[in-house]
């Protein structure tokens, strides 16, 4: 069995709700991502995507000085590092998640998992298929 441990990206970045989203568009530029974990006080509570700043934030007229909290998305699935892949796969399926954090036994967070990752790396390649099928573009409120 394939773990999320050994698929996931060990380089991940947590924004504070308060940053702004030119702060997170400029993170998320120079590391190559295109979502961030939002956290507050040890914990997370959202998640900001590439997405969320062109359909929350532009296409609404939001300035660059806009809080994060005013356009993540709230809450936060993920899956622990010990999960297999089929496990990640079916997690973010079933939430229509493209990027999933990965957490250790203490929950605390040690990576993040793509769709890319899952195919690039994973034996298993019926279950990223199965997974990008079933994954389609949220609804945004």
């Amino acid at each position: 069995m394939q773990t999320l441990k050994t698929v996931m990206s060990p380089h991940v970045k947590v924004i504070s709700p308060e940053a702004t989203i030119s702060e997170a568009a400029k993170q998320m530029r120079d590391g190559g991502f295109g979502m961030l974990p939002v956290g507050e006080n040890d914990r997370m509570i959202g998640a900001i995507s590439d997405r969320d700043l062109a359909v929350r934030a532009l296409a609404e007229g939001k300035s660059g000085t806009t809080k994060i909290r005013e356009i993540m998305s709230p809450g936060i699935v993920w899956a622990y590092e010990s999960d297999s892949v089929e496990e990640g796969a079916r997690v973010m399926s079933e939430h229509q998640v493209r990027r999933l954090p990965i957490v250790n036994s203490e929950k605390r967070l040690v990576g993040i998992v793509s769709l890319g990752d899952f195919a690039v790396e994973s034996a298993d390649l019926h279950a990223v298929g199965a997974t990008l099928s079933e994954i389609s573009v949220p609804a945004f409120k």
